[in-house]
């Protein structure tokens, strides 16, 4: 198997000379005349900083990306410059996105022209096959984000809130025997209930499997603007034999497309046999009246990446929740005392639900403030523009790719360090996306958002309800790491009660019984 830290660096030689040779080529034949297409305006970038020949500030990004704070803090570096920062990385212009009202105006208002992701021979060719939605461009990533939006928004998810509420049982009751898991529970709870939709079954999984799951997620997230080819596209044209960095990507594709097949060929067999139960593999994406364009390589894919994408970024996020709750105790006492008021009557106790959003304000603001506070995606996946803008007196030209950079906009409040769910009780609360770019934005914002969103509310809420959360060790909560399967940080869940293990455990008992209702054999 491949390291599964490994990129390009060792080629980074013939890359430069490379890159030298295209450099050469391209100031020898470009126009002098640096005017508009229009003939009457030149085009004007935002400010930014110097780079090295050729590579621009490419080696900096490289460098930045090795480790999570030093990413955190070069992106934080970028902010003096502006709103809008230009980064010369390889054949590519990049501007960088560094305030809520920049991503609004280019992202969201003018997402006809800014919707486009720019072509990643690595991270979407050989990692990916062409096939995975999130950076697929857009005439192929159409269809997919249509038949997703079917399945993610609308009545289903009063569906979906049920099966997470079960699922979050389970969730309990794992904590419950084996606190010392508990980033495993958090990321089985994540996977569990989007395998239940996607494919239909609980999920059944052995440890092994798991692990893998997560690992292709893992690294097929540090792909994106990772290759030094993603940013010399050109060379992606070049004869195989000239592609020495293709063996490397192309391995980790084929492990990413066996783990797939893993989880999908059981459940095509038992949509092929009749014995499937009610999922989106049975009812879209396999459904003859559907109508679904993609073939079955591209079915597989999709229903995978649902799942790996949104289980992934559930999971990290429950995990930055849960070092935000040992770092500020204070925030964990104000949002268990909310829940206790609506959960614990009259001296009876019950779980909270789905129901108790609206009656749980600071429970609902703590979603956004966690992504805001430790963005779990530091930088959005590229925007491409295809047509010329202009905006704020500078004239952009059609090819430019636009990065949203999380740092800086969670950096745009008052106290931005400290985790403050009361900044976001505006009456948005309950809506994660109002004014909040951690789903990314505009045509591209993840479709999947208030399911998400559901997932986290009544995470949140019952681990709070049931357990008293601390430190089991020294923590730092800037040294977030989300790319370990193993633990991240030390954390103690205690029980709060021996009246609250009996709840979990009377709840647990239900488990199976009521998740036969969703149409699968219980776990």
């Amino acid at each position: 198997m491949y390291p599964m830290e490994s990129s390009s660096y060792p080629y980074l030689g013939l890359l430069l000379v490379l890159g030298s040779i295209c450099a050469a080529l391209v100031q020898f034949l470009k126009p002098r005349d640096l005017k508009s297409p229009g003939g009457t305006k030149r085009w004007a970038m935002p400010p930014g900083p110097a780079g090295l020949p050729v590579l621009g500030n490419l080696r900096q990004m490289m460098q930045a990306r090795r480790g999570p704070v030093a990413l955190n803090n070069w992106l934080a570096s970028l902010i003096p410059y502006g709103e809008m920062v230009t980064l010369h990385m390889g054949s590519r212009t990049w501007v960088m996105l560094n305030s809520d009202r920049v991503v609004s105006e280019l992202i969201a208002k003018r997402g006809k022209v800014t919707n486009e992701r720019p072509h990643m021979p690595v991270a979407s060719d050989l990692v990916s096959n062409g096939k995975r939605t999130v950076i697929r461009q857009e005439e192929e990533w159409r269809e997919g984000r249509r038949v997703m939006h079917q399945l993610l928004s609308g009545s289903n998810l009063k569906v979906y809130a049920g099966m997470q509420e079960l699922e979050s049982v389970d969730m309990l009751r794992l904590y419950l025997r084996e606190p010392g898991l508990w980033y495993a529970h958090n990321f089985r709870y994540a996977t569990s209930v989007l395998y239940r939709i996607v494919m239909g079954y609980p999920l059944n999984k052995t440890t092994q499997q798991l692990d893998d799951y997560q690992r292709v997620t893992i690294e097929f997230v540090s792909t994106i603007n990772r290759s030094y080819v993603d940013f010399f596209p050109s060379f992606s044209k070049l004869p195989h034999a000239l592609q020495p960095w293709r063996r490397f990507w192309a391995r980790m594709g084929s492990f990413h497309r066996h783990v797939f097949q893993e989880w999908w060929k059981p459940i095509k067999a038992a949509v092929s046999n009749g014995a499937a139960p009610p999922s989106f593999v049975r009812d879209v994406l396999l459904h003859p009246d559907i109508r679904y364009s993609g073939d079955d390589e591209e079915a597989m894919y999709l229903a995978t990446s649902v799942m790996a994408a949104g289980g992934d970024n559930t999971r990290m996020t429950m995990n930055t929740f849960l070092m935000a709750m040992l770092s500020h105790p204070e925030a964990q006492t104000r949002a268990r005392e909310e829940i206790d008021r609506v959960c614990t009557v009259d001296q009876s106790i019950r779980l909270p639900r789905m129901s108790d959003l609206s009656e749980m304000p600071y429970v609902a603001a703590m979603i956004k403030e966690v992504l805001r506070w430790r963005p779990t995606v530091p930088i959005v996946p590229p925007h491409q523009l295809t047509e010329n803008l202009e905006i704020d007196g500078y004239f952009i030209p059609a090819g430019t790719c636009f990065l949203i950079n999380s740092i800086a906009l969670s950096k745009e409040f008052d106290n931005a360090q400290e985790f403050q769910p009361e900044r976001w009780i505006d009456g948005s609360e309950t809506r994660t996306t109002a004014n909040f770019w951690g789903f990314g934005g505009g045509r591209r914002v993840c479709v999947g958002w208030k399911v998400a969103e559901q997932a986290l509310f009544i995470a949140y809420a019952r681990l709070l309800y049931c357990f008293e959360l601390s430190p089991d060790g020294l923590i730092d909560d800037t040294r977030l790491n989300h790319q370990v399967i193993g633990e991240p940080f030390p954390v103690k869940a205690t029980i709060r009660s021996a009246r609250h293990a009996s709840l979990i455990e009377e709840e647990a008992s239900k488990y199976e019984k009521s998740f036969s209702t969703f149409g699968a054999t219980a776990k």
